[in-house]
């Protein structure tokens, strides 16, 4: 689908009220759809933990609650958990009833697993009146953006997903296995950037690229992590929302993939114990939207005010907001490891071991890669929150510490545990001050929910060893 019509969106975001805009965003969806012969429409809008969640409509049905902008879904999928359950709120309103879901034209894509030509459409969700829903994660990335937007600036990003394929089963307490690839044998030694090992699960990755290029996605290399048929794929870097609605799309397309080859994808920060985690390191840089410089490189390459304040904000903001980069109770094993999953916030010039690394290059693409978030996060939150945090340095024009040399003892700064996590971002009042309020309370009332839930839980361990000696 790389020859969608955005100049369509383009220009109706020109028009002098949000009526007219609305009107000619309506006629781009319609007309893209009849280009491409949809029948069946899949109404998508993320959740907080990152799930495509809303209603799946035959194209006219799609179409006529388009025009009477009656598309609808109860405002407490916003506060729903992985689980799928609900939880008494601060903030939502059972009896506040529906919200409106309103398509993004950029947000069109194909659904090319299927037989029948199927749309999958990202949709935001506003209130009856107009107003947005501040609690949905997709408003909470634009609002950061507008901020970048009024100063005149433009973020740019490129995800890096890492993700596990494993054997299918239905026992959830069995401990995951690597499936097979053409050889009939499965990976039992680390086989990092090994070319034969991704060759390996060669027709799996070819429906993969195949699947992407249908829809546009933007994605580029592909290589062999450090664990067991684990693997990362990197996007192409560019607008901070897109990319944010490719990576969900890609997930999704991974695991739907994974499945017509009877494997599993998964996310999961740290699937098996013996194995690494897995990340979603983020690569940001800044350009000044009118002349499309890197605000972070002078103009004879050298680093600029901005590049050190964006550091010193990342430093300062991201410990806060550290639930959006690792949601889950499983997602804080990832940091006990030495699989390069930094649990700091130092920086340093091309080092994978420190929570913040500057990679070497050409001057005028000079970045800052958060290597912290896990490949479990969403990325509409990741995303937000660490250029939210670059925002704050800009504005608070503050220096960073000194880089990390290669032999410098790291230090564990960050929160070990989602509950230290979450009492920590509950007085991160900077940063909850630009993500808003509400989200964060949903947010924080969700994940505590979450690991309640956990608590139940008796895990192996603890059946091993303390059955029978304590």
């Amino acid at each position: 689908m790389k020859d969608r019509q955005n100049t369509t969106l383009n220009a109706s975001v020109q028009t002098d009220t949000l009526e007219q805009s609305q009107i000619m965003g309506q006629q781009a969806i319609l007309d893209w759809l009849a280009k491409h012969n949809i029948t069946e429409v899949e109404c998508l809008v993320p959740d907080i933990s990152g799930i495509p969640r809303g209603k799946i409509l035959p194209v006219g049905k799609f179409v006529s609650g388009l025009e009477a902008s009656g598309l609808r879904l109860p405002e407490y999928v916003f506060g729903q958990s992985v689980t799928g359950d609900y939880m008494d709120s601060d903030v939502l309103n059972a009896a506040v009833g529906d919200v409106v879901l309103q398509p993004d034209f950029a947000g069109c894509y194909l659904v090319p697993w299927y037989d029948e030509p199927t749309a999958q459409i990202i949709h935001d969700a506003v209130y009856p009146d107009g107003r947005e829903v501040t609690v949905a994660p997709r408003s909470v990335l634009k609002r950061v953006i507008k901020k970048f937007e009024e100063k005149g600036l433009k973020p740019i990003v490129a995800p890096e997903l890492e993700f596990f394929l494993v054997a299918q089963s239905s026992d959830p307490d069995a401990p995951l296995k690597t499936p097979p690839g053409r050889s009939g044998r499965a990976e039992t030694a680390k086989q990092a950037y090994g070319i034969d090992a991704v060759n390996d699960f060669d027709p799996f990755f070819e429906e993969v690229y195949d699947h992407c290029e249908a829809m546009g996605l933007d994605i580029d290399t592909l290589t062999h992590e450090g664990g067991a048929a684990q693997m990362e794929i990197n996007f192409n870097h560019g607008d901070a929302l897109q990319l944010a609605d490719q990576a969900l799309l890609f997930k999704r397309t991974v695991r739907q993939t994974a499945l017509n080859h009877d494997i599993h994808a998964t996310f999961m920060a740290k699937p098996m114990q013996f194995q690494p985690g897995s990340s979603m390191h983020l690569h940001c840089s800044i350009e000044d939207a009118d002349t499309g410089k890197n605000i972070f490189a002078d103009a004879d390459g050298l680093e600029t005010d901005a590049f050190r304040w964006a550091i010193a904000g990342m430093q300062a903001h991201l410990a806060g907001g550290m639930p959006l980069m690792a949601p889950f109770v499983n997602s804080y094993r990832r940091f006990a490891s030495t699989y390069d999953a930094p649990a700091n916030l130092d920086w340093a010039y091309d080092n994978r071991t420190v929570g913040l690394r500057v990679p070497l290059g050409d001057p005028m693409n000079r970045r800052i890669e958060n290597r912290v978030p896990g490949a479990d996060t969403n990325p509409y939150l990741v995303i937000a929150l660490t250029l939210a945090s670059i925002y704050l340095g800009l504005e608070a024009q503050k220096a960073p510490t000194g880089p990390v040399q290669p032999k410098h003892e790291l230090r564990v700064s960050l929160p070990r545990n989602l509950d230290a996590a979450l009492d920590k971002m509950d007085k991160a009042t900077t940063l909850r001050s630009i993500l808003g309020e509400d989200f964060l309370t949903v947010f924080s009332e969700v994940k505590r929910a979450e690991a309640e839930a956990f608590l139940e839980v008796i895990s192996s361990w603890e059946r091993e060893f303390l059955l029978l000696n304590v």
